[in-house]
């Protein structure tokens, strides 16, 4: 069979799912979750350090996967290929371990010095089981999110878990991952993300 035939035959990419998965990108989730976070800290006062955390946590690593893809160097913003996967898991640990170790010596509200390491430790997991697995990043963010969400507003937050559905979903339906895949990741999200803030906020 030759390639020509092998794409003819793959099935159409499905344009919601598509939508679903770039519009809750990780990135998006982390934009979000630090600006609230902060704001139930301290206000506008914490909205600010919500965009310092954020600028190590979500803005340098996507300009280092934009970056990438541009050079050639990753095959696509998402990270498909679980090798590159983890060359930019490691970038990103680094970048959001100085962002923490920045806050925490600036003097950054306790809540939100929680958040950023709550998003390293979930990082450092999730790597060492990309090593032999392809478990999704995308439902580990979104259902780590909620849960801080959750801890930092109360329950009814909770109610978001509709989304992390959602993304799961998406992730399936474009083949990067398996149910599994999915489910272990909105698992250990929520865990170690929900358990890492709790802990130190």
């Amino acid at each position: 069979m030759t390639s020509t035939e092998t794409v003819a035959d793959a099935p159409p990419e499905s344009r919601a799912a598509r939508l679903v998965t770039d519009g809750f990108e990780p990135k998006n989730w982390i934009l979000v979750v630090t600006l609230l976070v902060g704001w139930h800290a301290d206000g506008l006062a914490g909205v600010g350090w919500g965009l310092f955390g954020a600028l190590f946590a979500a803005v340098i690593p996507v300009l280092f996967i934009k970056l990438g893809v541009r050079r050639g160097t990753w095959a696509d913003r998402h990270l498909g290929v679980r090798q590159q996967r983890l060359v930019v898991m490691v970038f990103i640990i680094c970048s959001v371990t100085t962002g923490t170790l920045l806050m925490s010596f600036l003097g950054a509200p306790s809540a939100m010095v929680a958040l950023i390491a709550a998003m390293v430790s979930t990082l450092v997991i999730l790597m060492a089981i990309t090593f032999a697995w392809k478990i999704s990043v995308h439902a580990a963010v979104s259902s780590g999110s909620i849960a801080i969400l959750a801890l930092a507003y109360g329950p009814w937050s909770l109610a978001a878990y509709s989304l992390v559905a959602l993304i799961g979903w998406s992730r399936v339906a474009l083949r990067d991952h398996t149910p599994a895949q999915v489910v272990a990741g909105a698992a250990l999200g929520s865990v170690v993300a929900g358990v890492t803030f709790g802990l130190l906020r």
